[in-house]
């Protein structure tokens, strides 16, 4: 980890800003050159390890949807079934779609949305404790997560109540999925600088009011040497063999993941989820510019 890419000035400017309900669609994916994804097929084995699974129809204006809701995430799974069943998700639009990366909806207050308005902060009045079961559930094409808001204000990554997105992705190749482990790496060194820096927080504002650059250069250090000195103990791990062959072959969007819970998977009406997030959108907020909204969604029993 160097200085020059870690600073005290990151800590201090997290505390600034404001955020939206969002992905890490604010991260648009990485530039790398896209091959066409193969269709996302579930093999019998995959198959059968869903058998058990709660699944839901996801009618919408384009399409139905069938997803499969992980039992190793009750909390969201739970909370997807209540809303089914209380008609929430009746209604509401695709609020924001963004090609190769992701078709994102489940916003309350877009039921009864103008052409004009912006959305992405509705949502029931309450969040979810994170599920992170990963790496066994990570964001593969067809992938089924929960939104939330950003780590500046959310350190615990809570997820929203209701928002969700489907992963649509790119396909990567392995020198690329390699590479992209390394970066991620040293993504979760930065993260965990900032999380130490926030804990000097008063110190670090009367240090800068003071032109005290000597204090700021010193304690940088010494979070620095921190940071590595976790980082050598517990190395983060690279992509597993199924991540790679996923990601290799019907694509994703991996730099999300351990940072939003994967509750589920599309198991049916992948094709759907092409045709939204083919539709032309506006910019700034990635709203389609005519409506798609979901009709209605139901238990299958």
């Amino acid at each position: 980890m160097k200085s020059k890419h870690i600073t005290i000035l990151a800590a201090l400017v997290i505390t600034a800003l404001s955020c939206s309900m969002n992905t890490a669609a604010d991260k648009k994916a990485a530039k790398a050159e896209a091959q066409p994804a193969a269709e996302v097929n579930n093999n019998s084995n995959n198959s059968n390890k869903l058998d058990d699974c709660t699944k839901v129809e996801i009618k919408t204006s384009l399409g139905d949807i069938v997803v499969a809701l992980y039992n190793e995430t009750p909390i969201h799974r739970d909370n997807f079934i209540k809303l089914v069943n209380e008609n929430y998700y009746d209604g509401v639009l695709f609020h924001r779609v963004i090609k190769d990366f992701m078709i994102q909806t489940g916003d309350g207050n877009s039921k009864t949305a103008g052409p004009d308005d912006h959305l992405g902060t509705g949502d029931p009045g309450y969040t979810l404790q994170a599920e992170f079961v990963y790496p066994k559930y990570f964001h593969k094409k067809g992938a089924l997560a929960a939104a939330r808001t950003a780590d500046q204000v959310n350190p615990e990554r809570r997820s929203s109540g209701s928002q969700f997105y489907i992963v649509t992705g790119q396909v990567y190749g392995v020198g690329q999925l390699e590479q992209m482990g390394k970066q991620l790496a040293e993504q979760q060194k930065g993260q965990r600088f900032q999380q130490l820096a926030m804990q000097h927080r008063d110190e670090i504002m009367r240090w800068q009011a003071e032109k005290d650059t000597t204090s700021l250069m010193r304690l940088q250090s010494q979070l620095i040497a921190q940071v590595n000195e976790e980082a050598a103990k517990n190395p983060a791990p690279g992509f597993t063999q199924e991540q790679i062959q996923a990601y290799s072959s019907v694509g994703g969007t991996p730099h999300l993941d351990g940072q939003y819970t994967v509750f589920g998977e599309v198991i049916s009406g992948m094709e759907v989820v092409d045709k939204i997030q083919n539709v032309a959108t506006r910019g700034g907020d990635d709203r389609p510019l005519q409506d798609i909204k979901i009709i209605s969604a139901k238990i299958l029993k």
